[in-house]
């Protein structure tokens, strides 16, 4: 069974130290959010995840959530009820959301320690709340004033769920395709009927009420993803006023067999007239729906971390005990009957990829989080846009390399204990199977690639990509004269003018075919995503130094900062490389040929 330990002292490294979030936050006019307050609550944080949530993570994997077809109802693992019963308690539902609805107001930022620690700890239970931050962004940004007030409150309270239901059987990532449908209603309501799959906590016993927000067309929409509008639609009904009165026809048809996650209940929701409001606009349902897409994918991209972190906990732990053969160069514990399997090097190569991976890419994730901070509290327009504009940009690279990073991370840790990796005794395994839908679920990794390089660079004349490089920029200038980061500087450099020369290469030869794009897009996405780790590893280690941390945590980050630069950046070759050869070697082979 593997355990999990909440990193505190590096979270907070990563937030306040290399980011300055303290001041950040009061600058963006969060008063209450203030380092002692966030110290007691991620000390707190860290006792429920690890004493209540952990606990549960192998029996959520081994009963998994269950279907009752007679009723369509859900039940899930055991102890899952009660384990959200004390999270509504404790008041951690409303952590961001505004105090006018019952929330504790704080920043974004402030909560993703705490979410990467649920997600480390117990990942299937933490997809019950998840889609709930999503709908109330979407109901705050969209939602006219009576849906705020009667919505919000029991969401933000966490007495109610929300879930995200746009894929049909026959439609995934070309919404375009959909079909289900809104009949208006006289009372001002709709009639929503249709069929959504992989619709996650669609139905589950943990609440009474669940919030489905489904896209839908009405009679009049035009064809494609232009005419797709997003709705409302409880499990039981609720009027207009707060009345919550019989149960809606929507109802669950069955849940998905899975490969991993299976704690969390994956949804076959069928509505059938099922009665629903719209949200927003007529036919601007995608505007709304991306509103709690992006929100979901940072939070995806943090669950591959969280996966990475754990396993790479259990790891070292496994890798400390494990006695097996010697050190090549002798023995480094002669009073025992073999040296632990740590000592060798292509165990470290292993544990230090993963330690190298989750702590610069923490940074990464709690940046990008920042930055919706930024773009909705920054303190001039232009603050603000620039801030949006940077999230854009980072959203799909933290959601799409973290979440490969985090299959490679518990693919290590697996290799680490050999066969005992592979059994279920230990709950490695489960947690490499769990990691495989994080690459797939919110877009899956070429989905990502394609929006990073054919939206936010090609159609945005890489916007975020030039906010990004005078990051990089501006930190080489400033740090040019201290030794501590000298050695990262040049490389840095070097690497983020490859990536602008990489970035014109692939723009005018797109000019000539578009195929280009596609062709370059997942190469381009992962070398973006190593030489942001690269910024926030030189980044780290200027902000250690300077920091109150020990000289074993400062000497720490100095050599996993310089095993990342010299081992695990040269990756970039490999994809620039890549992204020099031209489309034709994608799209020469006939389709036909594909057989031989």
């Amino acid at each position: 069974m593997s355990t999990y330990k909440a990193p505190l002292t590096d979270m907070r490294f990563a937030l306040f130290d290399v980011l300055g979030a303290e001041a950040q936050f009061q600058k963006l006019g969060f008063a209450d959010a203030t380092r002692d307050l966030l110290d007691a609550i991620y000390d707190e944080g860290a006792r429920f995840t690890e004493t209540i949530l952990a606990p549960l993570n192998e029996a959520g994997d081994r009963i998994g959530s269950r279907f009752d077809k007679t009723t369509g109802t859900v039940a899930t693992p055991p102890g899952f009820k009660p384990a959200y019963v004390q999270f509504v308690e404790g008041g951690w539902p409303g952590l961001t959301s505004p105090a006018e609805f019952g929330g504790q107001g704080l920043p974004h930022a402030a909560a993703v320690p705490f979410k990467e620690m649920i997600d480390a700890a117990n990942l299937a239970w933490s997809t019950f709340p998840l889609l709930s931050h999503g709908a109330i962004d979407a109901l705050q940004h969209h939602g006219e004033a009576w849906q705020q007030e009667t919505f919000l409150k029991p969401l933000v309270e966490g007495r109610w769920t929300g879930s995200m239901c746009l894929t049909e059987p026959h439609c995934g990532t070309d919404l375009g395709l959909l079909k289900t449908k809104a009949e208006p209603q006289a009372d001002g309501s709709y009639g929503i009927t249709g069929t959504k799959i992989f619709i996650t906590a669609g139905e589950h016993d943990m609440v009474d009420n669940i919030l489905h927000l489904v896209l839908a067309r009405l009679p009049d929409a035009p064809a494609g993803s232009k005419g797709i509008s997003l709705f409302i639609v409880p499990k039981v009904k609720v009027a207009r006023d707060g009345t919550v009165g019989a149960a809606n026809t929507v109802r669950c048809g069955s849940i998905e067999h899975k490969m991993g996650l299976h704690g969390s209940s994956t949804c076959v929701m069928n509505f059938d007239g099922a009665q629903g409001y719209l949200v927003g606009q007529p036919n601007k349902g995608l505007m709304a729906m991306f509103t709690m897409m992006n929100t979901a994918r940072l939070g995806v991209g943090l669950q591959g971390l969280a996966l990475s972190d754990r396993a790479y906990q259990n790891a070292l732990r496994y890798s400390r005990d494990r006695l097996q053969s010697r050190s090549l160069s002798g023995p480094k514990f002669p009073d025992k009957p073999a040296d632990p399997i740590i000592v060798q090097p292509d165990v470290r190569r292993m544990l230090l990829t993963c330690k190298a991976i989750i702590e610069a890419g923490r940074v990464m994730a709690y940046h990008a989080t920042l930055l919706v901070d930024g773009a909705a509290r920054g303190t001039s327009e232009e603050e603000r846009a620039q801030a949006d504009a940077l999230l854009d940009f980072v959203t799909p690279i933290v959601k799409g390399c973290l979440t490969e990073w985090g299959i490679e991370c518990t693919y290590n840790a697996l290799q680490c204990f050999g066969g005992h990796g592979y059994i279920g005794e230990h709950g490695i395994e489960q947690l490499a199977r769990d990691a495989r839908i994080t690459t797939l679920y919110e877009g899956t990794t070429g989905i990502q690639a394609l929006d990073l390089l054919g939206r936010k660079v090609m159609q945005l004349k890489g916007t975020g990509l030039k906010l990004f490089l005078g990051m990089i920029e501006q930190f080489c200038n400033e740090q040019s004269g201290n030794p501590a980061v000298a050695e990262f500087i040049g490389p840095l450099r070097e690497k983020a003018a490859q990536w602008q020369q990489l970035t014109l290469q692939i723009g005018q030869r797109a000019a000539a075919n578009p195929e280009e794009i596609g062709a370059a897009a997942y190469d381009y996405l992962m070398y973006s995503g190593y030489v942001t780790l690269a910024y926030w590893w030189a980044r780290s280690v200027a902000a250690a130094e300077t920091s109150s941390q020990s000289e074993k945590f400062k000497a720490g980050k100095r050599e996993t900062a310089r095993f990342y630069f010299a081992r695990i950046l040269p990756r970039t070759l490999a994809h620039a490389a890549a992204i020099a050869t031209p489309a034709s070697t994608l799209t020469a082979l006939d389709e036909a040929a594909f057989d031989n």
